[in-house]
């Protein structure tokens, strides 16, 4: 999967998208990446978001929860 494409699609969708690599959680082997959807499509303030070991796994978790939600995420 190309991340910066699924980062650019959503970005055109009117998503704001973060990811980040934390590295004191690294040191304790807990969870270091974290990714966070906001932005305009989104109602009431929603806001996706997962702590996980890996990029591809917060890719796991939030990719279809986006869907569900409306958006295009380009394979």
């Amino acid at each position: 999967m190309d991340v910066a494409r699924v980062m650019e699609s959503l970005a055109e969708q009117g998503v704001t998208v973060l990811f980040k690599i934390d590295a004191e959680r690294m040191r304790d082997a807990t969870k270091p990446w974290t990714f966070v959807a906001s932005g305009a499509p989104f109602h009431d303030d929603l806001l996706i978001r997962t702590d996980a070991v890996s990029l591809e796994a917060c890719l796991e978790v939030c990719l279809p929860r986006l869907r569900e939600l409306g958006m295009v995420i380009p394979d």
